[in-house]
């Protein structure tokens, strides 16, 4: 079941307990102020990652003294349709936050088409000069700000990564939602990267488990093919749909977080950066405190991590090199 609105029982789970509660709201207006933001997310419940990082970021703004019911009203919206992301873009516009929270690429894009004006703190999207949205990484300009997922050329060891430990695959397939305007970017490396390997690519454009679950199917009907997981939100929602076709199909699959491993996936090789919302909470503070967001540079990712499941190798009969081992930051077993 996806969501948008959230009902009051699933916001207070997802922020924390009773210090989120909404009846407290209207208490906090006797006491102070209370300001508002806005939260707009592709994405689904499914998707543990997510999940994790909304609940750190509500503890990190706690931190900072903004308390859900007390100082501050949130907004959430959470999508991974397209069409629904632009309604609940213009409807959170219409609400008049101080500050708009954004994850993932088609949430930047449909606020973007709503306000010039507002604040907006995005994350998930790997070019943000390229694409327009600011002026430079260093002085954004005008509304925007936020956070880079990663640089579209940490594709390319995802491909050198699955050569490495499956050096039988000679076929590998890129799995994303089509309306991910950070896929070509993908897509030029990973073809590029796979050339380099005399890999042939396939690329699966999926919008929901039932077409990620056909596809990687059909893809499975030919032998010795791999899968590369670069960012993407409805890879993400799927990770445990894919990790299982990968393993049903003994596909050798890489992905970009190391949840992807934890569910049983081979390899991860992504951001490794455990401060990444509650640093977004930070931008949020010093907007709410009078701080523009075109003044605050865009920030990277300060470090990647490699993690190999070394249970799902031995499944998928594959003997992870010396080298590769050596370079890895984590081995499940």
């Amino acid at each position: 079941m996806q969501f948008g609105q959230l009902k009051r029982r699933d916001f207070i789970t997802l922020l924390g307990g009773a210090a989120a509660a909404w009846p407290l709201a209207a208490r906090a207006q006797q006491d102070g102020r209370v300001r508002r933001i806005a939260l707009l997310q592709s994405g689904s419940e499914s998707d543990r990652r997510l999940m994790a990082r909304l609940a750190a970021f509500r503890e990190a703004l706690a931190k900072l003294g903004w308390i859900e019911g007390r100082n501050l009203q949130t907004d959430f919206r959470l999508s991974l349709d397209a069409d629904r992301i632009r309604a609940y873009a213009a409807e959170l516009v219409r609400l008049k936050p101080e500050v708009i929270v954004t994850s993932g690429i088609r949430s930047l894009v449909a606020m973007r088409q709503q306000t010039r004006n507002l604040p907006i703190v995005f994350s998930g999207t790997s070019d943000p000069v390229g694409q327009g949205f600011i002026e430079s990484l260093a002085r954004p300009g005008g509304n925007i700000t936020g956070f880079t997922n990663s640089e579209p050329s940490v594709a390319s060891k995802l491909v050198e990564a699955l050569k490495q430990i499956a050096p039988g695959v000679d076929r590998v397939a890129m799995i994303f939602h089509p309306d991910n305007q950070n896929a070509p970017n993908y897509v030029r490396v990973v073809e590029a990267a796979a050339a380099d390997f005399a890999l042939k690519v396939t690329l699966l454009r999926v919008r929901d488990a039932a077409e990620v679950e056909a596809a990687v199917n059909a893809f499975a009907g030919e032998p010795n093919g791999g899968l590369v997981l670069p960012f993407d939100s409805v890879a993400r929602s799927n990770r445990d749909l894919i990790v299982a076709l990968a393993v049903h199909h003994k596909l050798p699959a890489v992905g970009d977080s190391r949840e992807f491993v934890e569910v049983g996936g081979l390899m991860s090789y992504g951001i490794a950066d455990s401060a990444f919302f509650p640093r977004m909470a930070s931008y949020v503070d010093r907007i709410l405190r009078g701080e523009k967001a075109g003044d605050l540079p865009v920030q990277a990712p300060t470090r990647y991590e490699l993690v190999i499941n070394l249970k799902t190798a031995k499944a998928l009969g594959l003997d992870p090199p010396i080298s590769l081992l050596g370079r890895a930051d984590e081995l499940i077993e």
